[in-house]
């Protein structure tokens, strides 16, 4: 394979974009030696493509070979050097041939008698076999792969898979291990099994790390990650890296190459005689040590590489949590057992699956018995049991030694985690796997806040809320809202919903976590790429941009560094969103606020009793926690971490509203088709949202949720909830029955919504009848209202006495006064209703008028009554321009004038003025006199039209104006169509009939007007012969009102075919009056079923800008109103005073009123969450997925019931075959006792048959605590020396242990002098038991090593009294320790302590060390013990009291520059064991709880 054959398949493998330039590439070159003809223009545009195609397959091929030189330079693999003939003559010690070795490997004879040595006949070279790997098969995977040797750094590994192979750190690295061999694993087991794994590794974002292989374990967990890459739609894939020993892959050949292989076609050979890899991994390290054949090889590699990624930082910090491991056993044998034991001693926590056979089984059933029971014995019937094909193989040494690690590895208990598939401890793997580093880090660690930062740390980078939630907010940590802040930001800037709604459950509060106006600064640069991002980046970037021309121009230098993300950028951009109707939301930078509670109780009482502009300027400047963070989400288009801070909005109905606007606004301005239907999506879900609350609201009081939709809104940019809605084109919100009834009282004003219109319009002509009570006023009817309920009131009073309540009732009454006169009066004339019903009859006069002129008094002089046309026209003008500026929402004139325009009623209004005044104009003059008065009837016509608006109000007739103005769209383009017919047929008509016409206005009649009549009716008479009258034509065309005659010929007839003529017809009036028009009465039919369930909706919409006008209209109909206009012209304009602000559409409630409202409102909000959590759990998918997810839970329990079953069976069948047994030794007994009739062994014999039978729970609680366990490690500490394996049972020196056979040790640095021969050490015996170690050790002498650790304690008083200690500082171990050490005798300080101390501090210690109290003396478990020598501690204890001695030993230890230091006695206090044991001592010496 050459290495251009090589890049090019890298290309298609790597480089899927490329490759397929690649390809195009090939096709245009083949392609252009068989088409030599192809025009210049295109071998251009091919020649451009192939330079561009060219440039990308040079830059990738670029990229390869730089990482083809990185291998080269950094990964190596090893060869042997040496060839010495083995077994065959063929093949070499190392297991390889002698064709595999190189020419210089292959000595002469004279050295074939040297002995081969992996270390001085193996070495390293650069690595040949690397790049990608194709397995063939169904499923033509592609994997990376590399051969490292056994020598290789982890680091280096480690920059190949993330820098080289482009893999994401991970967040968990999961060491799966077990049996090699394929072995059988239960179903259900397996699928637990692999949907755990998968599961733990895709939400945690972890590495799987396996053997590599396609046999045991391995191959199960390949198939898991191929399940998953089927079944799954999820981008991105699960990272499984397989290390497999290079020597011992079947087909390995087809991997080498010296530059790389890109891909390596690897076949799958799976019944060769050696393994093949897994096609279902992810990435291969191949590791090599030069040899063929050996297996494990890759085991020391593999624990240095899981040791150096447990060491890197998770999540790319620079400190903090290191990227945590745990490893998963299924099966396994021998080498498994070393592997966990391996794990544990390097603090990996191990998760061992039960059921999954062999040595897992061991360790499952061995874990839940206590270390004592835990014999040689019982390791042999469990060996016997599960591993029963081996067992005869077994050696008692390797039995005696594996009991001795099981032993330990139960004995870490809290790094062992046993899945028991068959019960309902962990639920499933992954929250086993997740439970057992919880487990181990709660166990290591301090369980303070900084332990428990770590493990939610972990959760939240995982995203196991679940595992949070169990394991980490439980009674037992107790959580500050400052403490969670980190938590909560990682959560919200990581997109973790749940994760936020937990530390909202759990304390958060977040006025406290966005007191700082830094921290929603942060959350916005931490926005995802989105097109609110886009928006803001871009207005920061042209303010700094107008800053710096600014800057430059002022002082002829370059700016500053540019300006980031504030708060005043969001607000300017959320004000374009929301509308400039719209006050900024954030204040400008000048203003600072903080958080403060007792400020915000003051300024709440000062704002009750304040001023309005006092209360609006305090206003403008709070910030709503809630608000912030919702926002925040809103513009990311995040519905989860929207809805969550919604539910924490105070004002959620104008939040909801506001969040419509916005969306609906970004999704107007998106180019991504599919973000802007998710952006309308989620406004629609909180129209929904806004929708419900207010029926809510509505249904339970109709006068709050009235306030609710004028309330002005302070943190919404100081609008109202209804704005916000017809901002929003929230017609569905508009045209709930209680926003219309607010509409309808607004629109009757002072009048009541009841009275009937016939009553209103005779008050209008008759207005004294107003005071007979002909027409009722709303004021009216709250007084009846008021009355009727104190009647009721007193009714009760008197059954109950109630007089407090009648009293208050009373008051209230007497505070509502009848309107007077005057006040009835103008409330009958300014109420809409009736400025509308005013305008419509002066409107009717108008076009009276205006007919009356055109027809009958249309004069050369302008007549009274024609003037009185132009003064009322005057007027009409006079308040359209009122309108146009009239801007109670602040939109700016330009805003206003779009608004305006937009509105159809208005380009009506605006046509026929401008129609009447060119009409007027044309009117004036004697030459146009005529034209002037065409002019005005047509501006007539469009006045007519004008005349639908007064029906908009009508609920029958309103409607239907929106279904003509449909109809209308649809026949504008549905004349296009028709036209083509008309034309088609026009022309072709009059081309047969007609030559050579000049006359313009003839064709046009004889080809658009004639055959456009044809479709209603008019069959024209000139296409036949029958019909034709010569009369009625012009010979040459020279009568301008007659057509001009057909061609005729020598009879004097028509020469047109007659027959072609009459089809033509038939054909046209087949399509146009037949096809056409019927489509068109389809079209509307549509139309009209299309629009008439939403024409109620849109026309209550709609209803508003018409109350609107004629609320802020003035109250005297044209032409009276131009007296109205004069007024406001005085009022605002000369005398600049600011216009009358309406309190119908916005009201400012006061300070109290506002909280008590809102308030309600959040119970209302609380009422129709529950409610529709409520409707959604009724739902039929939900009754659904329920019933689906009890059936598997049942059918799941049903079958760990039958396995268990036959657990439980066997369990009972071994038992009772013991007890069996049991009774037939005492049966023997009883018999041998009879025959020998000896008293003695009648009378102790059966104490120990009771003894053995009796049941072993008092030995199972009863765990032998005395039995050292540091002193019998395998490894003893600075040496390679391994100790003689010592199982619990075998400790004592009283227990015959005929096999033990401990090596002898003594260190060369230290000594006694004293001889080590056997007798000597008779003489010394460790009193704790054997230690597998016989000598000094690394102990100062055979026999009792002494040492003291002094406890110093003070007394403090801070509040509370505190006993605290001194600890020092340890160099070596890098933690703290009581001071101590070894000393000749307990009566002195131990020397080393000195050079920790210091002279002065020592010897004052030292003259106080007579007044200690000796609080323990004896035998320590000490890792250094062995069977000869040992070390006994004595602790002593000096307590620090007010005198002067003791003062001057505090202010020392002060002046130490902290390497002593006082900690408190507590049992958070994390030291090693002997010493928690020691200060628990000291604890009850002193009355203290520890």
């Amino acid at each position: 394979m050459t290495m251009k054959h090589c890049i090019s398949v890298s290309v298609a493998e790597q480089h899927t974009g490329d490759f397929m330039f690649v390809l195009s590439v090939i096709q245009v070159k083949g392609g252009s030696v068989g088409n030599k003809r192809a025009e210049k223009d295109q071998k251009a545009h091919v020649m451009v493509q192939q330079g561009k195609q060219k440039y990308k397959i040079n830059h990738v091929i670029l990229c390869l070979k730089k990482h083809a030189t990185w291998i080269r330079h950094n990964i190596r693999k090893k060869e042997c050097c040496f060839f010495i003939k083995g077994a065959r003559e063929d093949v070499c010690m190392c297991g390889y041939g002698k064709s595999e070795h190189a020419a210089e490997a292959i000595k002469e004879e004279d050295f074939s008698r040297e002995v081969w040595d992996a270390h001085r006949h193996v070495r390293e070279v650069p690595t040949d076999a690397f790049g990608e790997i194709s397995f063939g098969g169904l499923r033509q995977t592609t994997t990376k792969y590399a051969r490292v040797s056994t020598e290789t750094s982890p680091e280096a590994l480690y920059e190949l898979l993330t820098e080289q192979w482009k893999l994401c750190p991970p967040n968990l690295l999961i060491s799966v291990t077990g049996g090699a061999k394929n072995f059988y694993l239960k179903t259900r087991l397996k699928n637990v099994f692999q949907r755990g794994l998968i599961k733990v590794a895709q939400t945690t974002g972890a590495w799987i790390i396996t053997g590599g292989t396609n046999t045991g374990v391995m191959k199960h967990v390949g198939q898991a990650v191929r399940d998953y890459s089927l079944s799954s739609s999820m981008q991105g894939q699960i990272v499984t890296i397989g290390l497999a020993t290079w020597g011992v892959i079947n087909n390995r050949d087809v991997l080498v190459h010296s530059q790389g292989c890109f891909p390596a076609h690897y076949p799958m050979d799976v019944k060769g005689r050696m393994p093949c890899l897994d096609n279902n991994h992810t990435h291969f390290l191949l590791v090599d040590d030069g040899t063929h054949g050996r297996y494990g090889v890759e085991i020391d590699l593999r624990s240095r590489l899981e040791k150096c990624i447990s060491g890197k930082p998770l999540g790319n910090k620079a400190v903090g949590v290191t990227i945590p491991v745990v490893c998963v056993v299924l099966d396994g044998g021998a080498g498994t057992l070393n592997t966990i034991y391996t794990a544990m001693l390097n603090d990996t926590p191990c998760v061992v699956l039960e059921g999954s056979g062999r040595m897992a089984d061991v360790i499952a059933h061995a874990a839940g018995l206590p270390v004592s029971q835990v014999t040689i014995s019982l390791i042999h019937r469990l060996l016997k049991k599960f591993l029963s094909h081996e067992y005869d193989n077994f050696s008692d040494l390797s039995i005696i030694e594996w009991t001795k690690k099981i032993q330990d590895i139960i004995r870490m208990s809290h790094l062992l985690t046993v899945f028991r598939g068959g019960g309902d401890s962990h639920g499933d793997v992954d929250v086993a796997i997740l439970q057992a580093l919880f487990k181990a880090s709660r166990a290591s660690e301090s369980q303070g806040v900084e332990g428990w930062r770590r493990q939610l740390e972990l959760a939240i980078v995982w995203n196991r809320v679940d595992i949070a939630a169990t394991e980490i907010f439980t009674d037992e940590s107790q959580w500050k809202s400052g403490d969670l802040h980190w938590a909560m930001f990682s959560a919200l800037a990581g997109n973790k919903p749940q994760f936020v709604s937990l530390l909202l459950e759990n304390g958060v509060s977040l006025r406290e976590f966005l007191q700082s106006e830094d921290t929603l600064c942060d959350l916005y640069k931490k926005l995802p790429s989105c097109f609110f991002l886009r928006k803001l980046a871009k207005r920061v970037h042209s303010a700094c941009s107008r800053r710096r021309k600014v800057f430059v121009l002022k002082n002829r230098v370059q700016a500053g560094p540019s300006e980031g993300i504030c708060l005043s950028y969001v607000s300017d951009e959320v004000r374009h969103l929301l509308g400039n109707f719209t006050q900024p939301i954030y204040p400008p930078p000048t203003m600072t606020y903080q958080f403060n509670m007792e400020d915000a109780a003051s300024l709440s009482r000062s704002l009750s009793g304040s001023q309005a502009p006092l209360r609006m300027d305090l206003a403008e400047a709070q910030r709503d926690p809630a608000r912030d963070l919702f926002l925040w989400a809103v513009v990311q288009n995040n519905k989860e971490l929207s809805e969550i801070a919604w539910e924490q909005c105070t004002d959620c109905m104008s939040a909801a509203l506001a969040a419509c606007k916005i969306l609906r606004k970004m999704a107007e301005e998106e180019s991504d088709a599919d973000e802007a239907v998710d952006m309308l999506e989620l406004a629609n879900h909180y129209e929904r949202h806004a929708i419900g609350v207010f029926t809510q609201c509505y249904s339970n009081g109709e006068e709050r949720a009235k306030k609710l939709l004028v309330r002005v809104s302070p943190l919404w940019g100081r609008t109202t909830c209804l704005r916000l809605a017809l901002a929003a084109n929230c017609k569905s919100f508009v045209a709930l029955s209680g926003v219309q009834a607010l509409l309808t009282q607004i629109w009757c004003g002072e009048l009541s919504v009841d009275n009937p219109v016939w009553r209103v319009m005779i008050c209008m002509i008759c207005f004294p009848l107003i005071y007979t009570g002909f027409l009722t006023y709303r004021r009216d009817e709250l007084i009846q209202r008021e009355f009727e309920k104190n009647e009721a009131i007193k009714t009760v009073e008197s059954v109950t006495g109630s007089a407090l309540t009648t009293k208050a009732k009373s008051c209230d009454l007497t505070t509502m006064k009848s309107l007077n006169c005057w006040t009835r009066l103008t409330g009958l004339y300014s109420s809409p209703q009736v400025k509308f019903y005013w305008n419509i009859v002066s409107y009717f006069a108008f076009l009276f008028l205006f007919a009356v002129v055109l027809m009958m008094d249309f004069q050369a002089t302008p007549s009274p009554g024609e003037i009185l046309l132009y003064v009322w026209l005057f007027s009409l003008v006079c308040e359209e321009v009122r309108q146009l500026f009239y801007d109670p929402d602040g939109f700016g004139f330009h805003k206003k004038a779009r608004v305006y325009i937009r509105e159809l009623w208005n380009i009506l209004d605006v046509l026929s003025i401008i129609l009447f005044i060119i009409g007027l104009g044309f009117r004036l003059t004697t030459q146009l006199f005529y034209a002037g008065k065409i002019i005005l009837c047509i501006d007539f016509v469009v006045f007519c039209l004008r005349l639908m608006a007064i029906f908009t109000i009508s609920r029958t007739l309103g409607p239907k104006i929106i279904i003509v103005r449909r109809m209308m769209m649809d026949m504008f383009f549905f004349m296009f169509l028709l036209s083509i017919w008309v034309v088609a047929y026009g022309v072709a008509k009059q081309g047969i009939l007609i030559h050579n016409d000049s006359r313009l206005e003839w064709i046009i009649r004889g080809a658009v007007y004639e055959p456009y009549l044809v479709i209603f009716g008019n069959v024209p008479t000139n296409v036949d012969y029958a019909a034709f009258d010569m009369d009625s034509c012009s010979m040459n065309a020279t009568d301008p009102l007659k057509p001009k005659c057909p061609v005729l010929n020598e009879n004097q007839t028509p020469a047109f075919p007659e027959w072609l003529t009459i089809i033509m017809l038939c054909v046209y009036l087949l399509f146009a009056n037949i096809l056409l028009l019927n489509l068109l009465i389809a079209i509307f039919n549509f139309t009209f079923q299309e629009v008439q369930d939403n024409t109620d909706r849109i026309w209550k919409f709609q209803r508003y800008e018409l109350i609107k006008e004629y609320h802020s209209r003035p109250a005297a109909p044209p032409p009276f109103i131009i007296l109205s206009h004069l007024y406001i012209f005085i009022r605002n304009v000369v005398l600049c005073r600011p216009s009358h602000k309406s309190r119908q559409f916005r009201t400012e409630l006061p300070h109290i009123e506002e909280e008590e409202l809102l308030s309600w409102e959040a119970l209302m909000k609380d009422r129709y969450l529950l409610s529709t959590q409520q409707q959604q759990s009724e739902t039929m998918e939900r009754c659904i997925v329920d019933t689906a997810q009890k059936i598997a839970t049942i059918t799941d329990r049903l079958e760990r019931e039958e396995e268990m079953s036959s657990v439980i069976l066997m369990k009972r069948l071994a038992r009772l075959e013991e007890q069996v047994v049991q009774s037939a030794k005492g049966l023997q007994w009883i018999m041998g006792s009879l025959k020998s009739k000896g008293l003695a062994l009648k009378e102790e014999q059966p104490l120990t048959i009771l003894s053995t039978v009796k049941d072993s729970s008092e030995t199972s609680e009863k765990e032998t605590d005395g039995f050292h366990v540091k002193a019998r490690q395998f490894h003893y500490p600075n040496s390679k020396v391994t100790r003689f394996p010592v199982p619990e049972e075998k400790v004592p020196w009283e227990v015959s242990f005929s096999s033990y056979m401990p090596s002898y040790y003594s260190s060369e640095d230290k000594g006694d002098g004293v001889d080590g021969s056997e007798s000597v050490l008779e003489n010394y015996r460790n009193p704790g038991g054997r230690t597998g170690i016989r000598g000094r050790g690394s102990l100062n002498r055979l026999g009792p090593n002494l040492h003291v650790d002094l406890v110093i304690t003070r007394v403090r008083d801070s509040g509370r009294s505190v006993l605290e200690f001194l600890a020092v500082a340890d160099e070596q171990q890098k933690t703290l320790v009581l001071p101590g050490g070894p000393v000749e005798s307990v009566d002195r300080l131990p020397a080393a302590l000195m050079r920790t101390m210091g002279k002065n501090l020592y010897e004052k210690l030292h003259e106080k060390i007579a007044e200690g109290t000796l609080v323990f003396e004896g035998y320590v478990d000490d890792i250094r013990n062995t069977d000869n020598a040992w070390v006994e501690t004595t602790v002593l204890n000096l307590h620090l009291d007010s005198s002067d001695d003791s003062e001057d030993i505090i202010s020392m230890v002060t002046c130490s520059r902290g390497s002593l230091q006082w900690l408190e006695v507590s049992c958070k206090t994390r030291l090693c064991l002997d010493h928690s044991d020691s200060l628990r001592r000291i604890a009850m010496l002193h009355n203290r709880n520890s």
